[in-house]
Protein backbone atom coordinates (compact mmCIF):
# COMPACT_ATOMS: atom_id res chain seq x y z
CA UNK A 1 0.00 0.00 0.00
CA UNK A 2 1.32 3.58 -0.83
CA UNK A 3 1.37 6.56 1.24
CA UNK A 4 -1.12 7.74 -0.09
CA UNK A 5 -3.35 5.32 0.21
CA UNK A 6 -2.45 4.51 3.76
CA UNK A 7 -3.14 8.04 4.93
CA UNK A 8 -6.81 7.78 3.43
CA UNK A 9 -7.14 4.39 5.13
CA UNK A 10 -6.22 5.99 8.93
CA UNK A 11 -8.36 8.95 7.65
CA UNK A 12 -11.48 7.40 7.35
CA UNK A 13 -10.75 5.20 10.26
CA UNK A 14 -9.73 8.42 12.53
CA UNK A 15 -12.74 10.60 13.63
CA UNK A 16 -15.20 8.91 10.66
CA UNK A 17 -14.13 11.69 8.62
CA UNK A 18 -16.12 11.44 5.10
CA UNK A 19 -14.21 10.79 2.17
CA UNK A 20 -15.12 12.64 -1.13
CA UNK A 21 -16.94 9.75 -3.30
CA UNK A 22 -15.64 9.10 -7.04
CA UNK A 23 -17.45 10.00 -9.85
CA UNK A 24 -20.44 8.22 -10.84
CA UNK A 25 -21.44 7.17 -7.38
CA UNK A 26 -23.25 8.66 -4.48
CA UNK A 27 -21.77 11.19 -2.69
CA UNK A 28 -21.34 10.72 1.02
CA UNK A 29 -22.38 13.13 3.43
CA UNK A 30 -19.75 16.29 4.24
CA UNK A 31 -20.28 18.35 6.83
CA UNK A 32 -21.24 22.24 6.10
CA UNK A 33 -18.92 24.68 6.65
CA UNK A 34 -19.86 28.68 7.48
CA UNK A 35 -16.30 29.50 6.25
CA UNK A 36 -16.43 30.29 2.04
CA UNK A 37 -14.32 28.79 -0.30
CA UNK A 38 -12.91 30.08 -3.71
CA UNK A 39 -11.69 28.50 -6.82
CA UNK A 40 -8.02 29.01 -6.83
CA UNK A 41 -7.27 30.14 -10.48
CA UNK A 42 -7.72 27.88 -13.39
CA UNK A 43 -6.76 25.26 -10.98
CA UNK A 44 -10.62 24.00 -10.70
CA UNK A 45 -9.78 23.61 -6.91
CA UNK A 46 -11.81 25.52 -4.15
CA UNK A 47 -9.90 26.42 -1.04
CA UNK A 48 -11.19 28.04 2.08
CA UNK A 49 -10.72 31.85 1.32
CA UNK A 50 -9.11 31.78 4.91
CA UNK A 51 -5.52 29.71 4.73
CA UNK A 52 -3.23 28.25 7.69
CA UNK A 53 -0.82 29.33 7.90
CA UNK A 54 2.20 26.85 8.71
CA UNK A 55 4.70 29.12 10.36
CA UNK A 56 2.23 29.87 13.53
CA UNK A 57 3.55 26.00 14.36
CA UNK A 58 7.12 27.46 15.42
CA UNK A 59 5.34 29.19 18.62
CA UNK A 60 4.29 26.02 20.29
CA UNK A 61 4.91 22.23 21.29
CA UNK A 62 3.24 19.32 19.32
CA UNK A 63 0.32 18.90 20.59
CA UNK A 64 -0.58 22.53 20.33
CA UNK A 65 -0.04 22.28 16.37
CA UNK A 66 -1.93 19.43 16.58
CA UNK A 67 -5.13 20.71 18.01
CA UNK A 68 -4.24 24.25 16.29
CA UNK A 69 -4.80 22.59 12.67
CA UNK A 70 -7.71 20.36 13.46
CA UNK A 71 -9.61 22.83 15.28
CA UNK A 72 -8.57 24.59 11.75
CA UNK A 73 -9.97 21.52 9.67
CA UNK A 74 -13.06 21.14 11.36
CA UNK A 75 -13.90 25.29 11.19
CA UNK A 76 -13.48 24.86 7.33
CA UNK A 77 -10.15 25.34 6.36
CA UNK A 78 -8.53 23.39 3.87
CA UNK A 79 -5.71 25.16 2.41
CA UNK A 80 -2.60 24.40 4.72
CA UNK A 81 0.43 26.35 4.00
CA UNK A 82 4.14 25.65 5.34
CA UNK A 83 7.97 25.67 3.74
CA UNK A 84 11.00 24.04 5.07
CA UNK A 85 12.60 27.89 6.18
CA UNK A 86 9.37 27.92 8.74
CA UNK A 87 11.63 27.09 12.19
CA UNK A 88 14.24 25.25 10.28
CA UNK A 89 12.19 22.20 9.66
CA UNK A 90 9.89 22.48 12.95
CA UNK A 91 6.76 23.50 11.33
CA UNK A 92 7.03 21.16 8.49
CA UNK A 93 7.55 17.93 11.01
CA UNK A 94 4.58 19.52 13.63
CA UNK A 95 2.48 19.82 10.32
CA UNK A 96 3.00 16.53 9.22
CA UNK A 97 2.39 14.71 12.17
CA UNK A 98 -0.45 16.62 13.22
CA UNK A 99 -2.14 16.35 9.62
CA UNK A 100 -2.23 12.52 10.73
CA UNK A 101 -6.08 11.54 10.90
CA UNK A 102 -6.98 13.86 8.43
CA UNK A 103 -8.38 12.65 4.98
CA UNK A 104 -5.56 13.43 2.65
CA UNK A 105 -8.22 14.26 -0.20
CA UNK A 106 -9.51 16.46 1.76
CA UNK A 107 -7.25 19.47 2.32
CA UNK A 108 -5.23 21.32 0.03
CA UNK A 109 -1.24 21.15 0.96
CA UNK A 110 1.19 23.46 -0.29
CA UNK A 111 4.88 23.81 0.37
CA UNK A 112 7.63 25.86 -0.84
CA UNK A 113 11.26 25.69 -1.63
CA UNK A 114 14.14 28.92 -0.96
CA UNK A 115 16.55 26.98 -3.32
CA UNK A 116 17.31 28.69 -6.62
CA UNK A 117 19.23 25.58 -8.23
CA UNK A 118 17.74 22.33 -9.65
CA UNK A 119 19.27 19.72 -7.44
CA UNK A 120 18.85 21.87 -3.91
CA UNK A 121 14.70 22.35 -5.14
CA UNK A 122 14.85 18.25 -5.93
CA UNK A 123 16.79 17.71 -1.94
CA UNK A 124 14.02 20.14 -0.39
CA UNK A 125 10.84 18.50 -2.29
CA UNK A 126 11.68 15.13 -1.29
CA UNK A 127 12.75 15.87 2.46
CA UNK A 128 9.20 18.18 2.51
CA UNK A 129 7.70 15.14 1.55
CA UNK A 130 8.80 12.61 3.88
CA UNK A 131 8.29 15.65 6.66
CA UNK A 132 4.71 16.16 5.86
CA UNK A 133 4.36 12.36 5.33
CA UNK A 134 2.65 12.52 1.99
CA UNK A 135 3.43 11.60 -1.86
CA UNK A 136 2.26 15.09 -3.30
CA UNK A 137 1.76 18.60 -2.57
CA UNK A 138 -1.30 20.02 -4.38
CA UNK A 139 0.66 23.17 -4.51
CA UNK A 140 4.42 23.39 -5.00
CA UNK A 141 5.91 27.21 -4.91
CA UNK A 142 9.28 28.83 -5.54
CA UNK A 143 9.69 30.99 -2.08
CA UNK A 144 10.63 34.48 -1.12
CA UNK A 145 11.68 36.02 -4.58
CA UNK A 146 12.76 39.32 -4.12
CA UNK A 147 15.02 40.47 -7.33
CA UNK A 148 14.93 39.74 -11.11
CA UNK A 149 18.45 38.23 -10.80
CA UNK A 150 17.11 35.40 -8.62
CA UNK A 151 13.98 34.80 -10.07
CA UNK A 152 15.86 34.21 -13.54
CA UNK A 153 18.33 31.86 -11.68
CA UNK A 154 15.41 29.58 -10.54
CA UNK A 155 13.64 29.80 -13.60
CA UNK A 156 16.85 28.51 -15.21
CA UNK A 157 18.35 26.85 -17.46
CA UNK A 158 19.84 24.49 -14.42
CA UNK A 159 17.55 26.71 -12.15
CA UNK A 160 14.44 25.03 -9.48
CA UNK A 161 11.69 25.51 -12.03
CA UNK A 162 13.16 22.32 -13.45
CA UNK A 163 12.41 20.23 -11.01
CA UNK A 164 9.08 21.54 -10.00
CA UNK A 165 8.37 20.89 -13.70
CA UNK A 166 9.68 17.23 -13.33
CA UNK A 167 8.20 17.02 -9.88
CA UNK A 168 4.58 17.57 -11.99
CA UNK A 169 5.25 15.29 -14.03
CA UNK A 170 5.92 12.33 -11.94
CA UNK A 171 2.59 13.21 -10.06
CA UNK A 172 4.78 14.55 -6.39
CA UNK A 173 3.29 18.32 -7.41
CA UNK A 174 -0.39 19.06 -9.07
CA UNK A 175 0.24 22.43 -9.21
CA UNK A 176 2.97 25.36 -9.87
CA UNK A 177 3.34 28.83 -8.22
CA UNK A 178 5.17 31.23 -6.49
CA UNK A 179 6.04 33.62 -3.32
CA UNK A 180 7.39 36.95 -3.74
CA UNK A 181 7.92 40.18 -1.70
CA UNK A 182 8.88 42.70 -4.73
CA UNK A 183 6.91 43.64 -7.83
CA UNK A 184 9.98 43.57 -10.38
CA UNK A 185 10.59 40.03 -8.81
CA UNK A 186 6.73 38.81 -8.61
CA UNK A 187 6.49 40.23 -12.46
CA UNK A 188 9.70 38.72 -13.51
CA UNK A 189 8.44 35.43 -12.42
CA UNK A 190 4.55 35.42 -14.33
CA UNK A 191 6.57 36.40 -17.39
CA UNK A 192 9.06 33.92 -17.59
CA UNK A 193 6.65 30.92 -16.83
CA UNK A 194 2.42 30.75 -16.67
CA UNK A 195 2.47 30.05 -12.44
CA UNK A 196 -0.85 28.18 -11.29
CA UNK A 197 -0.63 30.59 -8.48
CA UNK A 198 0.71 33.44 -7.51
CA UNK A 199 1.70 34.28 -3.30
CA UNK A 200 1.96 38.17 -3.41
CA UNK A 201 1.16 40.83 0.27
CA UNK A 202 -1.90 42.16 -0.43
CA UNK A 203 -3.07 44.49 2.57
CA UNK A 204 -4.90 47.79 2.83
CA UNK A 205 -2.10 49.47 4.25
CA UNK A 206 0.77 48.43 1.39
CA UNK A 207 -2.09 48.62 -1.19
CA UNK A 208 -2.78 52.42 -0.49
CA UNK A 209 0.56 53.53 0.64
CA UNK A 210 2.36 52.88 -2.25
CA UNK A 211 -0.33 51.06 -4.69
CA UNK A 212 1.99 47.65 -3.75
CA UNK A 213 0.31 44.30 -4.99
CA UNK A 214 -1.69 46.52 -7.92
CA UNK A 215 0.68 45.47 -11.03
CA UNK A 216 0.75 41.73 -10.01
CA UNK A 217 -3.00 41.30 -9.28
CA UNK A 218 -3.35 43.10 -12.56
CA UNK A 219 -1.00 40.67 -14.25
CA UNK A 220 -2.70 37.89 -12.51
CA UNK A 221 -5.97 38.44 -13.83
CA UNK A 222 -4.87 38.77 -17.34
CA UNK A 223 -3.02 35.15 -16.84
CA UNK A 224 -6.11 33.59 -14.88
CA UNK A 225 -3.51 32.65 -11.75
CA UNK A 226 -4.96 32.64 -8.24
CA UNK A 227 -3.92 34.99 -5.61
CA UNK A 228 -2.82 33.84 -2.42
CA UNK A 229 -2.38 37.08 -0.34
CA UNK A 230 0.22 36.95 2.60
CA UNK A 231 0.24 39.86 5.08
CA UNK A 232 -3.71 40.30 4.83
CA UNK A 233 -4.10 41.64 8.34
CA UNK A 234 -1.02 43.77 8.11
CA UNK A 235 -1.43 47.43 10.19
CA UNK A 236 2.31 48.17 8.64
CA UNK A 237 5.15 48.51 10.96
CA UNK A 238 5.37 48.93 14.74
CA UNK A 239 5.01 52.81 15.55
CA UNK A 240 8.27 54.41 16.77
CA UNK A 241 7.96 53.77 20.62
CA UNK A 242 4.97 51.76 20.56
CA UNK A 243 4.30 49.06 22.84
CA UNK A 244 5.26 45.57 20.85
CA UNK A 245 2.06 43.56 21.96
CA UNK A 246 3.56 40.28 20.01
CA UNK A 247 6.84 39.46 19.02
CA UNK A 248 6.74 40.16 15.32
CA UNK A 249 8.67 42.16 13.22
CA UNK A 250 5.29 43.66 11.92
CA UNK A 251 1.78 44.74 13.62
CA UNK A 252 -1.24 42.85 12.82
CA UNK A 253 -5.19 44.39 13.24
CA UNK A 254 -6.23 42.70 16.55
CA UNK A 255 -9.55 43.37 17.10
CA UNK A 256 -12.65 41.64 15.42
CA UNK A 257 -13.71 44.47 13.13
CA UNK A 258 -10.21 45.19 12.27
CA UNK A 259 -9.48 41.74 11.23
CA UNK A 260 -13.02 41.60 9.49
CA UNK A 261 -12.72 45.04 8.00
CA UNK A 262 -8.83 44.21 7.01
CA UNK A 263 -9.43 40.84 5.25
CA UNK A 264 -12.57 41.62 3.47
CA UNK A 265 -10.75 44.27 1.94
CA UNK A 266 -8.17 41.77 0.81
CA UNK A 267 -10.72 38.99 -0.39
CA UNK A 268 -12.36 42.05 -2.58
CA UNK A 269 -9.09 42.41 -5.14
CA UNK A 270 -9.74 40.71 -8.17
CA UNK A 271 -8.58 36.89 -8.25
CA UNK A 272 -7.44 37.05 -4.89
CA UNK A 273 -8.70 33.28 -3.56
CA UNK A 274 -7.79 33.04 0.02
CA UNK A 275 -5.91 35.38 2.79
CA UNK A 276 -3.15 34.39 5.07
CA UNK A 277 -3.22 35.66 8.17
CA UNK A 278 -0.56 36.41 11.02
CA UNK A 279 1.46 33.20 12.06
CA UNK A 280 -0.53 33.08 15.22
CA UNK A 281 -2.95 30.55 15.83
CA UNK A 282 -5.09 33.25 17.49
CA UNK A 283 -5.13 35.74 14.70
CA UNK A 284 -6.35 32.67 12.65
CA UNK A 285 -9.06 31.51 14.51
CA UNK A 286 -10.66 34.95 14.41
CA UNK A 287 -9.97 35.48 10.88
CA UNK A 288 -11.61 32.65 10.27
CA UNK A 289 -14.58 33.73 12.66
CA UNK A 290 -14.49 37.08 10.23
CA UNK A 291 -14.64 35.12 6.79
CA UNK A 292 -17.79 33.22 8.34
CA UNK A 293 -20.04 35.83 8.60
CA UNK A 294 -18.73 37.41 4.96
CA UNK A 295 -20.00 40.18 3.30
CA UNK A 296 -18.35 42.58 0.26
CA UNK A 297 -16.71 45.67 1.98
CA UNK A 298 -18.84 48.82 1.48
CA UNK A 299 -17.25 52.38 0.19
CA UNK A 300 -17.62 53.64 3.05
CA UNK A 301 -15.03 50.86 5.21
CA UNK A 302 -13.10 51.26 2.15
CA UNK A 303 -12.89 54.71 2.98
CA UNK A 304 -12.05 54.14 6.27
CA UNK A 305 -8.54 51.72 5.65
CA UNK A 306 -7.79 54.74 3.20
CA UNK A 307 -7.69 56.73 6.21
CA UNK A 308 -6.26 54.23 8.63
CA UNK A 309 -3.42 53.09 5.98
CA UNK A 310 -2.59 57.37 6.07
CA UNK A 311 -1.29 56.96 9.56
CA UNK A 312 0.65 53.72 8.84
CA UNK A 313 3.95 53.29 7.56
CA UNK A 314 4.82 50.85 5.09
CA UNK A 315 7.28 47.52 5.50
CA UNK A 316 8.08 46.52 2.33
CA UNK A 317 8.41 49.72 0.71
CA UNK A 318 12.20 50.21 1.25
CA UNK A 319 13.12 46.74 -0.24
CA UNK A 320 10.58 47.59 -3.18
CA UNK A 321 12.17 50.61 -3.94
CA UNK A 322 15.60 49.52 -3.16
CA UNK A 323 15.37 46.14 -6.09
CA UNK A 324 13.66 49.16 -8.39
CA UNK A 325 16.82 50.91 -8.19
CA UNK A 326 19.08 47.86 -8.49
CA UNK A 327 20.32 48.57 -4.80
CA UNK A 328 21.99 45.73 -2.04
CA UNK A 329 19.12 44.45 -0.32
CA UNK A 330 18.85 43.97 3.54
CA UNK A 331 20.48 40.82 4.54
CA UNK A 332 19.53 40.68 8.23
CA UNK A 333 16.28 39.91 9.79
CA UNK A 334 13.82 42.80 11.85
CA UNK A 335 13.94 43.12 15.09
CA UNK A 336 11.65 40.19 16.61
CA UNK A 337 11.37 38.68 13.16
CA UNK A 338 11.64 34.65 13.64
CA UNK A 339 14.02 34.75 10.13
CA UNK A 340 17.29 34.79 11.34
CA UNK A 341 19.61 32.73 9.21
CA UNK A 342 16.73 31.65 6.87
CA UNK A 343 16.81 32.62 3.42
CA UNK A 344 19.53 35.26 3.87
CA UNK A 345 18.18 36.29 6.98
CA UNK A 346 15.32 38.52 5.33
CA UNK A 347 11.74 38.47 6.29
CA UNK A 348 9.34 35.35 4.48
CA UNK A 349 5.74 34.49 4.50
CA UNK A 350 4.23 35.17 7.90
Amino acid sequence: MDRRSFLQVVGSAAGGLAAAAPAGRAAEAQPEFKLPRRMLGRTGQEVSVVGFPGLALIHGDQQAAGEGIRKAFERGVNYFDVAPAYGNGDAEIKMGIGLQGIDRSRIFLACKTNKRDKQGAREELERSLVRLKTDHFDLYQLHHLRTPAETAQALGPGGAMETLIEAKKEGKVKYLGFSAHTTKAALAAMRGFRFDTVMFPISFVEYFLLGFGKPVLELAGEQGAGVLAIKALSRGAWPEGAERTRKWWYRSMETPREIGLALRFVLAQKNVAAGIPPSFLDLLDKAVTAAESYTPITDEETAELRALAASCKSIFESEEKAVASYKPLRRTAPPDSPYEGCCGGAPLVG
